[in-house]
């Protein structure tokens, strides 16, 4: 396989984020003011990028944080695989003491290894997995695109960095970030490497 670097963003923010509820695969939600202000800068930090293609999840967040380097002519597709992990019921749900400590129960499952614990209606890690691994295999089967543009979400991007470094997926919380933060790798032709952890630079040039 050739050489690629990929450029892995979350989406900027939205008012869920801000108000700290969980958004998850079922909740389309929209960049806020602040978010559009993320985007704005990250493209005006990385437009010189020869990106070749954009990739996204099917959650209009992600297009809309890469908006401007699409208007600028760049070709985007929609990858479901890349979409967040649904939380199931607690999607957009306000953050009470209830919800806290289901969450924080799941969090302690899978950091313990049980990678198949999921809330109702929702999916495990491995699930993800399975569905970022289809994606991956699609972004990696275009040899001509060196430079790529991904965005998409929180938790699934955790899990994207397990999956590209060959860590197990209970090791997700390694892998810190904030809205678009970026994540910069490498692939070499055999392995991923990360070139840049959790880089916010371009989000300080206020």
């Amino acid at each position: 396989m050739t050489e690629k670097t990929l450029y892995i963003v979350r989406h900027g923010q939205t008012d869920l984020n801000k108000q700290g509820i969980v958004q998850g695969r079922g909740m389309n939600t929209e960049l806020n003011s602040e978010g559009c202000q993320q985007a704005g800068l990250f493209y005006n930090a990385y437009k010189h990028i020869p990106f070749d293609k954009i990739y996204i999840s099917e959650l209009k967040r992600t297009q809309q944080s890469v908006q401007q380097f699409i208007d600028a002519g760049l070709p985007f597709e929609k990858l479901s695989g890349l979409d967040e992990l649904a939380w199931g019921k607690y999607e957009g749900q306000p953050s009470t003491p209830e919800t806290k400590s289901a969450f924080l129960k799941i969090m302690r499952e899978w950091t313990s290894g049980n990678l198949d614990a999921k809330f109702e209606g929702g999916e495990s890690p491995n699930e993800v997995k399975q569905r970022q691994e289809q994606a991956l295999k699609t972004i990696m089967s275009h040899p001509e695109e060196k430079n790529v543009l991904i965005c998409m979400h929180g938790r699934a991007m955790r899990l994207f960095l397990c999956l590209l470094t060959g860590k197990s997926l209970k090791h997700m919380d390694d892998f810190p970030h904030q809205n678009l933060v970026l994540y910069k790798v490498t692939f070499d032709g055999e392995q991923f490497t990360i070139a840049e952890f959790n880089n916010a630079i371009h989000l300080k040039i206020h």
